[in-house]
């Protein structure tokens, strides 16, 4: 198991790829609203786990990750099923999301 130090580290990558997310969304002007709210979503927790990260036991990191990599895999499957997705977006969401299930698999 990573140790929280390592967690810190890890997520700070996470989180700049939800950023690169972020970015390519606000850039893209027929992002599906599904997949925009994803993103949102995941903005949003990932701020609040950022926050707490220094101070949360290890059963509560996992909760964060695990609950991060549920929203990330739901927009990775929106970006799958179709619609006006560019492929620098499916790119963006496939990248966060196996950085999520990686710090997950790792924190396992």
């Amino acid at each position: 198991m990573l140790q929280v130090n390592e967690i810190q580290q890890r997520f700070t990558a996470v989180t700049q790829a939800i950023g690169l997310v972020a970015q390519v969304c606000s850039a893209d002007r027929d992002v599906p609203s599904e997949l925009f709210n994803s993103i949102q979503k995941i903005g949003k927790q990932s701020d609040q786990a950022m926050a707490t990260l220094p101070s949360s036991d290890p059963q509560r990191l996992q909760k964060m990750v695990a609950d991060l990599e549920r929203l990330a895999g739901r927009a990775k499957q929106v970006c799958s099923n179709g619609g006006n997705i560019t492929p620098q977006m499916k790119m963006a969401v496939n990248q966060m999301f196996d950085q999520l299930a990686s710090l997950k698999k790792q924190m396992a």
